[in-house]
């Protein structure tokens, strides 16, 4: 029974690790990757409003609602976030969480992948339709190389609770950083 419960609590908040509905979102962006067109639609997509007028995210969307998670309007708008970002993502690599992968150095010696003073424009942002054209730039600044179901975690729960935790990872990766 408590194995249950923990799987009805994940699919009520997804993408906090190793849950289903990361899976799911793993499942389909793997499935993007093989249709260029509808991965292209999405890029082109300039905020989570036009993302939702995307057949690939309602895909999403409803394979999300058939593994257990309640999406009601505010969800599909924060999962429409999450989708449009996820097709500028190549690769998804799993471990550090996208606040230390922006932390990482470009190279041996040398300062962040993503500045301190880029980070700290990332923090201030408190609405997610501001927060989206910067982490598209971020994902390319990381060469879109990044740790998906983070990323997903931070757009679809963007609060101050996301921001202070990434302020944690990126500065305790990076301490240096200005």
């Amino acid at each position: 029974m408590p194995k249950l419960r923990s799987e009805l609590e994940a699919a009520k908040r997804p993408f906090t690790g190793d849950d289903y509905p990361s899976e799911v979102l793993l499942v389909w962006w793997h499935e993007l990757g093989k249709n260029r067109g509808a991965a292209a639609t999405l890029r082109r997509a300039t905020d989570p409003g036009a993302v939702a007028f995307s057949p690939a995210f309602h895909r999403l969307l409803d394979g999300l609602r058939a593994a257990g998670c309640p999406l009601g309007p505010r969800e599909a708008d924060r999962l429409a976030a999450v989708a449009g970002l996820a097709a500028h993502v190549k690769s998804h690599t799993p471990g550090a969480s996208l606040a230390q992968q922006m932390a990482a150095a470009k190279a041996p010696g040398s300062g962040a992948r993503v500045s301190g003073l880029r980070f700290r424009r990332l923090l201030a942002v408190a609405e997610r339709d501001e927060l989206y054209p910067l982490l598209i730039r971020v994902i390319r600044q990381l060469g879109g190389a990044v740790n998906l179901v983070s990323l997903a975690n931070a757009v679809f729960w963007w609060n101050e609770r996301t921001r202070t935790t990434w302020a944690y990872e990126y500065y305790a990766a990076c301490p240096s950083e200005p």
